[in-house]
């Protein structure tokens, strides 16, 4: 096992239309699984896709723990998963924005529309396909790393690039926080660290 470099916005790696995954249960998807989780877990992170570590494979793991999910969301915690060339489908006509970063977008997030509804199909290490439903915070999630595999980051997806900012100025983000609390911890925590917060947003 081992912690691998994340490619940053900009690598052509980024770009590239990954290719599937011929055999999921060949030993060499599950050592790349294994190396992804443990990147993930190094870093403190929910999800990678493997173009994100150059590899050119349509392969995502991602996990959802407590403090990520946001009150009344209604989501519960899931484990290590491992998707092989996933495929997801749309229960939705309308998306709605959603807050998002990227480890390949350091410092930096943004507001994405997103369908809040979907079904997602993929294959497991064994080879099995799998399928089921997600929503809210949780289907963003599987959206935003299944992206990586067509060459696609957050920032092409925005519809109001006023709403990309700085970590440590996330001024739109403290505005839409005052109004709904149904938003991913991680981005309130940044907020709540903002030191000019009380200026521009007070609390009382």
């Amino acid at each position: 096992m081992a912690v691998m470099r994340i490619a940053k916005m900009g690598n052509p790696a980024l770009k590239m239309v990954a290719e599937p995954v011929a055999d999921p249960s060949a030993p060499s998807i599950e050592a790349l699984a294994r190396d992804m989780q443990e990147t993930l877990e190094d870093i403190g992170a929910s999800g990678l896709a493997a173009p994100q570590i150059m590899v050119n494979l349509r392969v995502v793991v991602y996990r959802m723990i407590p403090a990520r999910i946001p009150a009344k969301s209604g989501i519960d915690p899931i484990p290590w998963t491992v998707m092989i060339n996933p495929e997801i489908t749309p229960l939705t006509k309308v998306k709605t924005e959603v807050w998002e970063r990227c480890l390949s977008v350091p410092g930096l997030h943004g507001k994405v529309p997103r369908w809040p509804n979907i079904s997602i199909r993929y294959q497991t290490l064994l080879g099995d396909w799998v399928s089921h439903d997600a929503h809210s915070s949780w289907a963003a999630l599987l959206q935003h790393e299944c992206d990586h595999l067509d060459g696609i980051l957050y920032p092409a997806r925005m519809t109001n690039l006023s709403l990309l900012s700085y970590n440590d100025e996330p001024g739109p983000l403290a505005e839409d926080i005052a109004t709904n609390g149904a938003i991913d911890p991680l981005f309130k925590d940044l907020v709540v660290r903002w030191p000019a917060r009380q200026r521009w947003f007070p609390t009382g």
